[in-house]
């Protein structure tokens, strides 16, 4: 199992949200480069960054931000948040990015994913992100009457590899992942499962993976100390 430490951005600063809230914001590291090589130095391959401004309005204001850690580091970047068009999925690809995330244009615009997927292959992931069982879009401020499993078979059957899975009442929470909602997505459809959101410690790594997914994503756990970033990715393998 992979494990990818996170940096989300606003306001071209590093943060985190509590449960997707704008209105909780928290900024937890000065400099993002800095945080992304200390990632590179524990022993990460991946880092997964979030624009959190394009998430909620589908601008790409932070793009310089993910290019430069895909440019002047090793580690292969991640990216999701306002990925709505294939103009930006092309922008974002040939910049250095290694696999960008669509979210709510999966539910909002499934056609969008089809045609990425034929274009990019394995470098297209999906977000699915759950408030209650039911997917949620526009950066979690509208819930739809999709539900996740269905919305991760679709994916998969269209040829999505890869689905990055939010239980967004876990996120930010340190409060351990959604082990019941992860075992679901993973048994329900042929896609590389990456779990996000709740992860406080080592056991919620080891949980993740005794249920065979293919990564975790680390936030805030390893802000705030709860997480060894080095231990997480030794346990993992």
């Amino acid at each position: 199992m992979i494990i990818l430490p996170a940096i989300d951005i606003k306001d071209g600063n590093c943060v985190r949200l509590f449960k997707g809230d704008y209105g909780t914001v928290e900024k937890v590291a000065e400099s993002y480069m800095d945080t992304a090589k200390s990632f590179e130095t524990c022993g990460s391959e991946w880092i997964h960054m979030v624009d959190l401004d394009g998430a909620k309005d589908a601008t790409q204001q932070n793009k310089e931000i993910f290019i430069d850690v895909a440019k002047n580091t090793k580690l292969k970047v991640e990216v999701g948040g306002g990925i709505r068009t294939l103009d930006t999925v092309e922008m974002y690809l040939s910049a250095g990015i290694s696999r960008v995330i669509i979210g709510s244009a999966a539910v909002k615009n499934p056609q969008l994913v089809k045609d990425a997927v034929k274009e990019y292959g394995n470098r297209i992931a999906v977000g699915i992100d759950a408030k209650n069982g039911y997917v949620a879009t526009e950066g979690w401020l509208e819930t739809s009457d999709v539900h996740f499993t269905d919305l991760a078979k679709a994916m998969s059957d269209i040829g999505v590899k890869y689905i990055i899975f939010t239980d967004i009442s876990k996120d930010g929470t340190l409060s351990g992942v959604n082990a019941e909602q992860l075992k679901q997505i993973n048994e329900c459809c042929s896609a590389n499962i990456i779990a996000s959101g709740g992860v406080h410690t080592i056991d919620d790594i080891i949980t993740c993976k005794n249920l065979d997914l293919y990564g975790t994503i680390c936030g805030k756990s390893i802000y705030s100390g709860t997480l060894d970033l080095r231990d997480a990715i030794e346990k993992s393998k």
